[in-house]
């Protein structure tokens, strides 16, 4: 997956630096031509959780914007030039559209989860997911997932970065809500578009079940009642 997310950021001239994180010993890609020199490779000797992962990269980003990325998602074109310029005045985080390898939307942005939306997910009642169409206006959600976040630098400094006592899941949810906590802004751009292949291995993984039922306890044992008000515009 990674060698063919590194063909895709090769055509991207934004893409000034990638910092690979190799979580767990395996083989790694051959950078392509356009990215030679560009790559910096960090190499856990213990594997780390997501957050712990994205924060470690950051220390070595030295430019005024930061994505953290997924090896699993592909570009649909070059999703860049919409992205950044969704990022101005208080806007700290944007997001793309986030399509399955079949075009259909995912439910990458979702209202914050709350008791009552989750027992309307486990009812099949609503899963909290906004309903928008490709290429469509720009809106702000409560929370987008970590599979691709586009932000501010500076901002995310002086968010710390990800909580890194989630270990996996949720981790996303709860910087978003610091982050409108904030008063600092998210927006989804529904105009660039990128390609998920989910893996959702807390749906048939006991170890990734536990993680994501405990990152789920943490979250709202920390901010439940708390939640920010976030407008829709």
């Amino acid at each position: 997956m990674v060698d063919a997310l590194l063909r895709d950021l090769a055509d991207c001239p934004q893409v000034s630096r990638v910092i690979l994180t190799v979580n767990v010993s395996e083989d790694e890609p051959i950078p392509p031509g356009p990215l030679s020199g560009r790559i910096t490779v960090l190499r856990n000797l213990i594997p780390k959780g997501f957050g712990a992962n994205h924060n470690t990269a950051f220390a070595h980003c030295d430019t005024p914007y930061y994505c953290v990325l997924n090896p699993d998602i592909r570009l649909d074109g070059n999703p860049f030039p919409a992205l950044l310029d969704c990022l101005e005045a208080d806007v700290a985080l944007c997001a793309p559209a986030v399509v399955r390898p079949t075009g259909e939307v995912e439910d990458s942005a979702r209202r914050f989860p709350g008791f009552l939306n989750l027992l309307a997910k486990l009812l099949g009642l609503a899963d909290g997911r906004y309903h928008y169409e490709k290429n469509g206006e720009l809106f702000h959600p409560e929370w987008v997932a970590g599979m691709f976040m586009l932000f501010v630098s500076a901002d995310y400094a002086a968010l710390g970065g990800f909580d890194e006592d989630y270990f996996l899941y949720y981790e996303d949810v709860d910087l978003c809500v610091r982050l409108w906590r904030s008063g600092r802004k998210i927006v989804l751009c529904p105009r660039a578009q990128v390609i998920h292949a989910a893996q959702r291995a807390s749906h048939h993984d006991l170890r990734h079940l536990a993680w994501h039922l405990a990152s789920m306890l943490r979250y709202f044992i920390r901010h439940w009642g708390r939640l920010p008000s976030v407008g829709t515009n």
